[in-house]
């Protein structure tokens, strides 16, 4: 566990430096293409927004994505004693510092952790899965959260989260302004024109698998986790059984946060599990049967 800790430290620095590559690349093509010789303002400014950017989104990230969500936090055991009370024991058990708790109001049942660092950490759970999981089966649920908290992947999930808007959102931007906002006095080399669109259509689909690859080992670890947390993997399994089947998409759909659920939020279709955010549920409760069996 403390290799797998120390692991998405280094990840962190390396998907943060790789990202604001990719944002500093779109913004040399797009000097490139929108600017005279000699002029880089546009690369200059790309630069210094994505990595103020990146910092921001360090500290606010998972504020945000609770707001994506919808989450409203619990302040008071007396709110919800029953979420209340399984994250505090389990905080306790695991000498974790108690995160924040919401609740989302949403059929789907699904739940997240974000934060920055366990002392920064935020755990949700919406209602639809407070309303068909036993105790022992939320108590699974909310130990893979812990799991993601303790491993330090709530960091690295929240910074793809980030980072991920932030391709996305600069390269929509130069591609509108290829076709509603370039200058027909603009110098710029036809092919690097072509080359810089294309790039910049690619560059979120990149980014989308540097997301998928940080996402779905990251949740076998977490299942790990959280069963060598509450010594009873088949109740986690029996939770995942369920996500399974009464799993449906989310009121409050963001592509960019699937990542962050336990259980894919966007329900996708054949052709879309090739770009899953997690990888399948059989195989996740494969692995914690097994894990069961060693107990």
């Amino acid at each position: 566990m403390y290799s797998a800790i120390a692991r998405n430290k280094r990840n962190t620095v390396f998907i943060i430096i790789l990202f604001i590559a990719i944002i500093t690349g779109l913004g040399w093509l797009a000097n490139a293409i929108y600017s005279t010789p000699g002029n880089y303002s546009i690369l200059i400014l790309t630069v210094v927004v994505a990595t103020g950017y990146a910092l921001l989104q360090y500290f606010m990230a998972g504020r945000q994505a609770v707001a994506l969500s919808g989450g409203i936090k619990i302040n008071s055991k007396a709110e919800n004693p029953r979420l209340w009370n399984i994250v505090e024991n389990l905080s306790i058990t695991t000498g974790t510092p108690m995160p924040e708790i919401y609740v989302i109001n949403d059929p789907a049942p699904n739940a997240f952790a974000t934060g920055r660092d366990p002392q920064h950490a935020i755990v949700a759970a919406t209602t639809g899965l407070l309303e068909i999981m036993t105790d022992s089966e939320l108590e699974g649920v909310m130990a893979h959260e812990l799991g993601h908290v303790r491993n330090y992947d709530i960091r690295l999930s929240m910074v793809v989260f980030g980072l991920v808007v932030a391709v996305g959102f600069i390269s929509d931007m130069f591609l509108r302004m290829a076709f509603f906002g370039r200058d027909s006095k603009n110098n710029g080399s036809p092919v690097i024109m072509v080359v810089g669109l294309v790039a910049m259509v690619v560059a979120p689909l990149i980014a989308t698998v540097v997301q998928l690859a940080v996402s779905r080992q990251r949740e076998y670890l977490a299942d790990a986790t959280g069963a060598l947390t509450t010594r009873h993997p088949d109740a986690l399994a029996s939770a995942l059984g369920k996500l399974e089947a009464y799993g449906r998409p989310m009121k409050k759909q963001n592509t960019s946060m699937a990542h962050l659920w336990i259980a894919d939020p966007l329900k996708p279709g054949v052709m879309d599990k090739l770009f899953a955010t997690h990888p399948p549920i059989a195989a996740r409760v494969e692995r914690l049967h097994a894990m069961g069996r060693q107990f």
